[in-house]
């Protein structure tokens, strides 16, 4: 069967109803709503080096299949590393960039990259569209294709495309049907859960009161307050106010309000001032934290608002895994287990695909050691393990 697959150069070309048909609006990050406040708020453009490059696949005019993907003209903004890649081929005057790149743009959550409508053949849509990926990079001059963090069965099948599959790890926390935080703790040694006790004492006695605040519930003014804790946490960190603008948040308040929890601290010793603000999205099983920004530093806040917050909003609604984000060995001692992450990576210069596959064969196997060392260093009971 013939299955067309064309290349469109911004969402905004395809309507959000046909889009959203294919990708659910379950996961938010694959949502037309995300990848479009994303686009009209410009954080993903030519001009931030994030040039939208969807992929769309057909069964005649019907649309079954889409995968979110960028022509990128660096490396920013990704969480899977290839600047050693990049400097490689610089040192021998070659073009890195632009590349294509099937992610989330910012993103570092596992899901679904190619999505398919219900009852297609996977199997054919996924050879139809590495086919068709292989002969747009050709035409684009793209030095190598990326999919960073598809789900394991779009893993495997990129892999049989010839798509080299790389392992990296995060630490998520999972829910084994806890009752409440206090059960959670339980699970942990004696001394692991003192420490966290503490660390959430710590809270207390620094006058601090942290609410959950569902999208719908979330003012106006609370949205202008938490952009400006992210830009001056992006500021000192990074030297610049972040990758999103207040557009984007706006955006996705006004579309995807039943996706978002916000966890707000605020200080009692200012006046019951929010001095700090964790953003996190949300689906049917998992809690995404996304977003962090604080006025000051206080004791064990960030823990607090991005961790402890979260666990607790994931017992109370039944949410199976909370992905806090990339990196972040610290996690471990607070019950968040290190899991395997894959990306898929297709190199067009066969030098530099068999030294780069090479590496990627080594670090595999580190990165299996290292995940098998980081659970050994997990907080919980040896019968909980």
């Amino acid at each position: 069967m013939l299955m067309p697959v064309s290349f469109i150069d911004s969402i905004t070309a395809i309507d959000s109803a046909q889009w959203n048909a294919v990708t659910g609006i379950d996961y938010p990050f694959t949502r037309y709503e995300f990848l479009h406040a994303l686009e009209v708020s410009k954080a993903t453009d030519r001009e931030t080096g994030w040039q939208p490059q969807h992929a769309l696949v057909y069964d005649g005019e019907q649309l079954i299949a889409v995968m979110p993907m960028y022509l990128k003209y660096h490396s920013y903004g990704e969480y899977v590393f290839d600047w050693s890649w990049a400097d490689a081929y610089q040192r021998h005057n070659l073009a890195y960039y632009p590349k294509m790149l099937s992610a989330i743009p910012f993103t570092p959550a596992t899901g679904p990259r190619l999505c398919i409508k219900p009852g297609h053949d996977a199997e054919a849509i996924h050879l139809a569209l590495a086919d068709a990926l292989l002969a747009h990079a050709y035409r684009v001059d793209a030095s190598s294709i990326h999919i960073l963090f598809p789900a394991t069965e779009a893993k495997e099948r990129f892999k049989q495309s010839g798509f080299k599959p790389r392992r990296g790890s995060q630490y998520h926390w999972l829910n084994q049907n806890f009752a409440s935080f206090d059960d959670f703790l339980n699970s942990f040694s004696s001394r692991k859960r003192k420490n966290v006790k503490k660390e959430r004492r710590r809270i207390e006695q620094q006058n601090l009161q942290l609410d959950v605040i569902e999208g719908a519930d979330i003012s106006p003014e609370i949205w202008q307050r938490f952009y400006y804790f992210y830009q001056l946490t992006y500021a000192k960190r990074s030297g610049h106010g972040g990758y999103l603008n207040q557009a984007f948040f706006e955006l996705i308040a006004a579309t995807m309000a039943e996706h978002i929890v916000l966890v707000l601290a605020y200080d009692h010793n200012k006046g019951g001032e929010a001095i700090a603000g964790a953003l996190n999205f949300k689906d049917s099983t998992t809690l995404y934290g996304r977003y962090w920004g604080c006025m000051v530093e206080y004791d064990y806040l960030h823990f607090e608002a991005c961790y402890y917050q979260g666990i607790e909003y994931c017992i109370a609604n039944n949410l199976q895994r909370f992905d806090p984000g990339a990196q972040g060995e610290h996690k471990i001692q607070r019950g968040f287990t290190p899991i395997e992450t894959w990306s898929n990576h297709w190199i067009a210069n066969p030098d530099f695909a068999a030294a780069i596959n090479q590496f990627i064969d080594q670090d595999n196997q580190s990165m299996k050691e290292y995940i098998a060392q980081a659970s050994a260093m997990l907080p919980f009971k040896k019968t909980a393990q």
